[in-house]
């Protein structure tokens, strides 16, 4: 399967670089598969659609201020992206993290990027990941707490900041969480999840829709874009997830009784799918995924999705063709692109049912 078979083309004001002036205000477009028919709504119409015979799992995970601005001794400055912390690392006395640097051409090892009078990073060794280094965090006191004072949201490239004030600081800190975030370890937010606010959460539960909430930490694979011709080429980058027992026995239970599993976002699609891969059953576990979705994937958990637009040749825009046609989610593309929807991270978004 080719890579040019998931292309589109993308006027770039259609790119959102701020989200809706109220989260559930965003667009959402309506995917009837049985019927392949298109309806154009607002995200707060969600709950017209999602009723008691259905369970909504949603991505608990919170983004972490992972973008870290320094300079060196010298003067030179140096952007630390950290990625997760290195867990092949056995001396507890260190603090050792996996990052990406930019540009990594001043750094070597022992390199000392100083961020702030709280934290500095050691360059450890460059890894073989692609542009992955091993640093050291040097500090004092709670990591993250220094984290929030000195770190910066790690938004997509494609949203452009070019002034980087305390306020819009402070906005991409909010706006770039789901209001229900919990676990933090994520290097990009479940976009799809967005969208809701408690209040819309509230209005669900009072129809009866249970909520379920598993965590996967969104990692570099976000980042990374398609390369290879033939997608069959492509491996995905492990992330890790976690499932309790009390979401495990939920979506157990709504299955075995026929309801649908509507998942929020990509990352849920992936945990839940990979779960039933490794264990033919949704159990509570601790483990990573490198699923990769694309057509003719059979889903054996999720029926229906709630997802962003996503970018051509993308992991994601495959996942979704998987979901509901390459054909008619083209089509439904071309649509969101005639309507002026916004696309990617800060975008509207579609519900596949």
């Amino acid at each position: 399967m080719n890579i040019s078979e998931f292309d589109y083309n993308l006027p770039e004001e259609l790119i959102a670089q701020m989200p809706s002036d109220k989260r559930e205000n965003s667009k959402m477009m309506v995917l009837d598969r049985e019927n392949k028919t298109i309806e154009h709504k607002h995200f707060f119409d969600i709950v017209d659609y999602i009723d008691d015979n259905c369970i909504l799992v949603l991505n608990n995970t919170k983004v972490l201020p992972a973008r870290l601005y320094g300079h060196k001794d010298t003067g030179a400055k140096i952007e630390v992206f950290l990625l997760e912390v290195d867990k092949s690392n056995t001396d507890k006395d260190k603090c050792i993290w996996k990052a990406l640097i930019k540009p990594s051409k001043r750094v070597k090892p022992d390199t000392i990027i100083k961020i702030s009078d709280e934290l500095s990073v050691k360059i450890l060794e460059k890894l073989e990941d692609d542009g992955e280094w091993q640093i050291e965090m040097l500090y004092e006191g709670d990591l993250f707490e220094i984290l929030h004072r000195v770190g910066n949201i790690p938004l997509p490239p494609y949203i452009e900041r070019k002034m980087q004030s305390e306020e819009i600081k402070h906005f991409d800190m909010e706006r770039y969480q789901t209001v229900y975030a919990k676990d933090e370890g994520s290097v990009a937010a479940p976009t799809a999840g967005l969208h809701f606010t408690k209040d819309i959460l509230e209005k669900l539960k009072a129809k009866g829709v249970e909520i379920v909430y598993i965590t996967l930490n969104v990692g570099l694979g976000t980042f990374r874009p398609v390369k290879c011709e033939n997608i069959l080429d492509h491996k995905m980058h492990s992330e890790t997830f976690e499932i309790t027992q009390e979401a495990a026995n939920k979506i157990n239970k709504a299955k075995e009784s026929g309801k649908k599993i509507v998942a929020v976002g990509t990352t849920t699609v992936r945990t839940l799918e990979t779960a039933y891969q490794q264990f033919g059953c949704i159990k509570a576990c601790h483990s990573h995924s490198e699923l990769f979705i694309y057509p003719p994937y059979e889903f054996k958990v999720i029926d229906r999705l709630i997802t962003n637009f996503h970018l051509p040749k993308s992991t994601l825009l495959m996942l979704v063709s998987a979901l509901a046609g390459k054909d008619f989610i083209l089509k439904a593309y071309e649509e969101a692109i005639k309507n002026k929807y916004r696309f990617f991270s800060y975008g509207d978004c579609m519900f596949i049912k």
